[in-house]
């Protein structure tokens, strides 16, 4: 189980099997090739076929609950170390260095600013896309 899958299974605990699908490649494409039922013109960041569509999960009020009841002030909404800490995760360089490298980032994993930035961004465009209702200011 992928950093990514730990991630999705702490906000959708039902939903862990689903961002499974999404750690091979940017868009669950793994997922939705291994489906064969899927539309080849499928956009990306679409549901996997085999899944049904969940009902959407308000993404901003579960990690502002989360937020509330943890003792440290953690800005879930900018930092993707704060995030990480709030679902109780790793959030060491090593570990963001191996969650970009499942979301596939091609940029220099030394500057871990930029790295930090882009994984915060997609992360939330990848809950977006697996039926997390999420502001559009927290995704690309």
């Amino acid at each position: 189980m992928g950093i990514l899958s730990n991630i999705f299974s702490k906000i959708f605990p039902s939903h862990a099997g689903a961002a499974q699908g999404d750690q091979a490649s940017p868009a669950g494409q793994t997922a939705q090739a291994d489906a064969g039922t899927q539309s080849q013109a499928a956009p990306q960041g679409s549901v996997p076929a085999q899944q049904a569509p969940m009902a959407e999960v308000d993404v901003e009020a579960i990690l502002n609950q989360k937020a509330q009841n943890n003792p440290q002030k953690l800005n879930w909404r900018t930092s993707i170390v704060d995030l990480m800490k709030l679902l109780d995760l790793d959030s060491s360089l090593a570990a963001r260095k191996e969650l970009a490298q499942e979301l596939n980032y091609t940029g220099d994993m030394n500057d871990s600013a930029a790295m930090n930035i882009w994984l915060h961004k997609q992360v939330m465009n990848k809950l977006a896309a697996n039926g997390g209702k999420v502001p559009a200011d927290l995704r690309d």
